[in-house]
């Protein structure tokens, strides 16, 4: 009898121990989670919950990881989360410098933790792999659907429509009927982005083309100035981007030009220049997927909002320099994307070589299969440079 009871006993010293061992390590263990963060029935609470982020660059950026970051600090407000429940890894290459920075986000306890830039995902997905117990939100990707992996989540907003708005901006203002757009990478979300900036110039001034160059980066202020300049040299007086600081927009001002800016407002910058900025409202994600959290519900797999849902906007248009009747022409277009009788996309739309992408009555329903962008069709008159 004394032999069975110290039995038990050393056994259940063991079992507490191996716990210890558990809680102490940083890492939940997969077969038995501690939290099971984000899984029907379960949660932890608002007070408990880490989140981490993995930036490709640093607010001082003033554009992508800028616009980003205040949409954690609306989150942070919306939940009432403590400083310290926020762990920031920023100035992260596309690179294993990005597997080390998720698995120390981990290692600190971290219940759900964004990535934000495209080249980041094949890195979260393998942590992710291994942490099931931990959600991974990553923004602009395309691969959550396909993983397997019930803990991985893309998210994007359709930017493509505070782009098409902020077009027609530019086409009421050109001169010469020729704008510019300096471009990060050839991929489907910067040609979606530039081509729906486009089609919205093109709305209300039919004579204008665009010009195209990409600088293969997404944040490279001094070859975003040359491109910019390249691109003025070129007889472009509206400059637009998807790139990730201010220096086309103080490239158009210097040159006596125009530019329409991406992730932030502009006219600080350049307030000669800086007509309007297509922005996003990161919060309204970052918010629902850290509620989700908090009560134990899934994440969608896929999730993108709109102008309709306030996740993509415009800064407030430049009157000093903007042309006349430009705000009236937005705000038309605006209500018709928001009560979707505007399609961006809409038809006919024919591309470079003059095969017709999209026929008449019809329209490409972007992201609407997943929430990474998906157009990559080059239309006519958009002229790429290189």
């Amino acid at each position: 009898m004394k032999k069975k009871l110290f039995a038990l006993l050393l056994m259940g010293a063991m079992v507490f121990g191996l716990a210890a061992c558990g809680t102490n390590s940083g890492k939940p263990a997969a077969s038995e989670p501690a939290a099971e963060a984000g899984k029907e029935g379960t949660g932890i609470t608002a007070e408990s919950i880490k989140v981490g982020f993995v930036h490709i660059s640093d607010p001082s950026d003033m554009g992508y990881t800028y616009n980003h970051d205040l949409g954690t600090k609306k989150m942070q407000e919306n939940l009432g989360l403590k400083d310290e429940q926020i762990i920031n890894k920023y100035n992260v290459t596309e690179s294993s410098e990005c597997d080390t920075a998720i698995r120390e986000l981990v290692e600190a306890g971290c219940n759900v933790i964004f990535c934000t830039s495209f080249g980041f995902e094949d890195y979260m997905l393998a942590v992710a792999e291994e942490y099931p117990d931990v959600q991974f939100c990553h923004a602009t990707g395309y691969k959550a659907a396909d993983s397997g992996l019930e803990n991985v989540h893309n998210y994007f907003t359709s930017i493509y429509e505070a782009r098409y708005l902020a077009g027609i901006a530019a086409g009421l203002k050109t001169q010469t009927n020729k704008l510019g757009y300096v471009a990060a990478y050839p991929y489907a979300e910067v040609i979606s982005g530039y081509s729906a900036f486009y089609l919205g110039a093109k709305s209300v001034n039919p004579d204008v083309t665009m010009d195209v160059m990409y600088t293969n980066s997404w944040n490279d202020p001094t070859t975003e100035a040359k491109v910019a300049q390249a691109l003025i040299d070129g007889g472009c007086d509206v400059i637009s981007q998807h790139s990730d600081s201010t220096a086309p927009a103080t490239t158009a001002e210097a040159n006596g030009v125009w530019q329409v800016g991406y992730n932030a407002d502009m006219i600080d910058a350049a307030p000669k220049a800086s007509l309007i900025s297509a922005r996003s409202d990161w919060s309204i994600y970052l918010t629902y997927a850290v509620q989700s959290v908090i009560d134990g519900k899934s994440i969608d797999v896929d999730w993108c909002k709109g102008y309709a849902d306030g996740a993509v906007y415009l800064s407030p248009l430049n009157t000093e320099i903007a042309a006349e009747g430009t705000q009236e022409a937005i705000d038309k277009a605006a209500k018709a994307i928001a009560d979707g009788t505007l399609n961006v996309f809409e038809g006919p739309l024919t591309d470079v070589d003059g095969k017709e992408v999209v026929a008449a009555g019809d329209h490409y329903a972007e992201s609407s299969e997943k929430s990474a962008p998906s157009w990559s069709f080059i239309l006519k008159g958009i002229n790429i440079l290189g």
